[in-house]
């Protein structure tokens, strides 16, 4: 079997590289022009990968460009591990804590009632709230993977996916603006930005274009929301339990078949490992520089390919309540952690 699997590889990676090696392009040229005009390299690799869209909808590309924008991404994320270390983290103290879970319980509690009071089934609301409140895509799928089948499953899945990523890039280029106009430090920037942007790409990218201090509080008070993720679907299946069988209005939860998402993924535990290793002081600082170069070309890949993959008239389809609510829950959550934030300084 393992011989098999190590056949496919060359095949494989035939497929990849042309995609990988538009990414990498777009990448390339974010960075000639960050550095030249003095504007986040994050963004210009946004808006290039919108540009180059139509590389995604078909054609050789389209594998290598859901690779970077998935498994690239990952890798950026849990080599981000070697810029933090314990003590920054001690020096954090237990205000992002807080913060973290009275977001995650109350927005999604009110995304609850919002869908209720919209007309929709309640696990809906459950589904958008906690896409909103934990980690976007990867949230709405492993959520969704725990409520029960519905006629509008597919649906509503779909649209959630799509609706949290389009409202994660817009808040990626609008965050960092909310941040310097309100005056946050780099640690209030990052609490902020860390807290309220649904996606990991996004509150990379929108951190890192402010400091790298911002950055690396925003990544870590991020994958304290990626850890909510587990109570959050262990409550989803105790809920279901008395949902099954109730019946449920338009737009209810669910997700398409296929294998169940982790509830904690890899790269979070990457990440919480090269933390640990980084901070006892054993890695030489070569290796160090070296893991955080890899890292930020990773992520600069990555999101030009989440730009290029990101499908925005796809959100005309499915009727303006919906959009509402979902606008509603990122506004809320964004409203939320601002005042946590300044109740926390």
């Amino acid at each position: 079997m393992t011989t098999r699997a190590l056949a496919t590889w060359p095949a494989r990676g035939r497929a990849l590289f042309p995609g990988v090696l538009a990414s990498a392009v777009v990448a390339a040229a974010a960075t000639f022009l960050s550095q030249h005009y003095g504007a986040p390299v994050m963004l210009f690799a946004l808006l290039l990968g919108l540009a180059m869209n139509f590389l995604s909808t078909e054609g050789p590309c389209a594998a290598g460009i859901e690779f970077s924008a998935r498994q690239l991404l990952r890798i950026g994320v849990a080599l981000l591990g070697l810029r933090i270390t314990l003590g920054q983290i001690a020096e954090l103290g237990w205000h992002p804590v807080l913060i973290v879970v009275l977001s995650v319980v109350l927005t999604i509690g009110v995304s609850m009632l919002a869908a209720r009071a919209l007309g929709f089934n309640t696990l809906f609301g459950l589904l958008s709230g906690g896409a909103t409140a934990i980690c976007g895509a990867s949230a709405a799928l492993a959520l969704a993977a725990a409520l029960p089948a519905h006629p509008q499953k597919e649906r509503a899945t779909l649209f959630t996916v799509v609706g949290v990523s389009a409202l994660s890039t817009l808040a990626m280029i609008v965050y960092p603006m909310v941040a310097r106009a309100l005056g946050l430090d780099a640690r209030g920037a990052g609490l902020f930005i860390g807290g309220t942007i649904h996606d990991v790409a996004q509150v990379v990218g929108a951190g890192y274009s402010l400091s790298h201090e911002a950055g690396d509080v925003a990544t870590f008070v991020k994958l304290m929301r990626v850890a909510m993720l587990l109570p959050v679907i262990v409550f989803a299946v105790m809920l279901t339990r008395r949902a099954v069988g109730a019946g449920g209005g338009a737009g209810a939860g669910g997700a398409p078949a296929g294998p169940r998402p982790p509830l904690l993924p890899w790269f979070a535990l990457g990440f919480a490992l090269l933390v640990a290793v980084h901070s006892t002081g054993w890695l030489p600082r070569p290796l160090v520089a070296l893991g955080n170069d890899a890292s930020r070309w990773c992520l600069v890949m990555a999101i030009a390919a989440i730009g290029m993959k990101t499908q925005l008239k796809e959100l005309a389809s499915v009727g303006l309540k919906p959009v509402l609510l979902m606008c509603g829950e990122t506004l809320f959550l964004a409203l939320l952690v601002l005042a946590l934030v300044r109740w926390a300084a």
